[in-house]
């Protein structure tokens, strides 16, 4: 299990400065993912104090943005705002409206799990029009067939790229960085360093507020509607991340969700069934509207589901994601009970492209029964 340490000599934020200023002293061009949340703000804060003291060259920094079309309009806001900081200390900012792909959760009920940002086929219905000093093409792109994901490290090869990772925020990304660091890289193969990656959710208020930065107002209205801490993320209004919070900001942006629906009209189940098992929820709302009714057998729905893989799981991915949870099922059926049986359910139907949850499920549901099974043999657990 991957474990995080600090060493207690230097916090968080000197050592971040330390990992930016050896980056920036290869002499390589710098490439920085900006998108206008949190996390990027607190790196661009850093990268941008460090200039205006000296310490490393504008000249060498690349900002980088993928607009992915279905953002909130404070979210654009902020990033035109810091588009023109970077611009003005001399550095470049490369703001990209392409054809990329990204997991859409509302498709779940169809063959088609993907939503692609600025679709020249739907000009008519985009969310928002791009801004005319963006980038539409590019003649390392594969439109339509690259995710961002894929795209951006092609561009990148000449250089470094920082991005604002933090193991808090995953599972997935703190194994990974541990994977890494154990065997004593400091960046990973496509040439990438996370300079806030053991940076805590606190850290990140904390310097935000230090700092005096100025934060997109989508933060501050998810906070009044009840979102906790922990949950303030972000991202396309498309992801599973972003899906939960689009009913409640009705309410801040009236026209949001028409524009939406116009554009996705899956996206209507998120008003309609979002407290449900369907995107896998465990909210009071949810409890209330199931009361009274009989407790599921979530070992035999699992059993139903993986009766029918070609029937249940109607694409390529699907079935791998299906694949991957059923022999992890089989694994641990003997000891699963039914709570760890709705977990890895509600993780299957309510879509996991990229496998966060069945990683989470994995280290919880292993985690608590090695832990049982200290307790019974009287061995420390750790």
């Amino acid at each position: 299990m991957a474990i995080k340490r600090c060493p207690a000599s230097i916090d968080v934020v000197e050592a971040a400065k330390i990992r930016i200023r050896n980056v920036f002293r290869n002499g390589l061009p710098v490439y920085m993912s900006f998108s206008g949340g949190k996390d990027s703000l607190c790196m661009s804060q850093l990268v941008m104090n460090l200039i205006q003291m000296g310490e490393i060259n504008p000249a060498q920094l690349i900002v980088q943005f993928i607009d992915e079309e279905a953002i909130f309009p404070c979210m654009e806001e902020k990033v035109r705002e810091w588009r023109k900081k970077f611009m003005l200390v001399g550095a470049k900012f490369e703001w990209f409206c392409l054809e990329v792909k990204h997991y859409n959760c509302f498709n779940e009920l169809s063959n088609d799990e993907t939503f692609i940002c600025w679709d020249r086929y739907k000009k008519d219905v985009w969310v928002r029009q791009p801004p005319s000093f963006a980038i539409r093409d590019h003649p390392l792109l594969r439109p339509r067939i690259d995710a961002y994901q894929d795209f951006l490290p092609r561009l990148c090869t000449a250089g470094i790229t920082i991005t604002g990772i933090r193991t808090a925020e995953s599972v997935q990304r703190l194994q990974n960085i541990a994977v890494m660091l154990r065997a004593g890289k400091s960046m990973t193969n496509k040439h990438q360093v996370f300079p806030i990656y053991d940076w805590t959710n606190n850290d990140v208020w904390l310097y935000l507020l230090r700092e005096k930065v100025d934060i997109p107002e989508i933060y501050l209205f998810l906070w009044q509607s009840g979102t906790k801490k922990g949950q303030l993320r972000v991202s396309q209004f498309f992801s599973i991340d972003t899906a939960k919070s689009l009913v409640k900001m009705n309410e801040y942006y009236p026209d949001l969700m028409e524009r939406i629906i116009r554009r996705e009209p899956n996206a209507y189940l998120a008003a309609l069934y979002w407290d449900s098992e369907m995107f896998g929820r465990n909210t009071t709302a949810r409890k209330q509207n199931e009361k009274g009714s009989a407790e599921k057998d979530y070992k035999a729905a699992l059993l139903e589901l993986f009766s029918d893989m070609d029937g249940n799981f109607r694409t390529e991915h699907k079935r791998y994601v299906a694949n991957r949870y059923r022999n992890f099922f089989m694994s641990v059926s003997a000891i699963a009970d039914n709570k760890d049986c709705k977990a890895i359910y509600e993780g299957l139907i309510s879509g996991d492209p990229k496998l966060r949850s069945f990683r989470a499920l994995y280290q919880r549901i292993y985690g608590k029964y090695i832990t049982e099974a200290k307790k019974k043999e009287g061995l420390p657990n750790g």
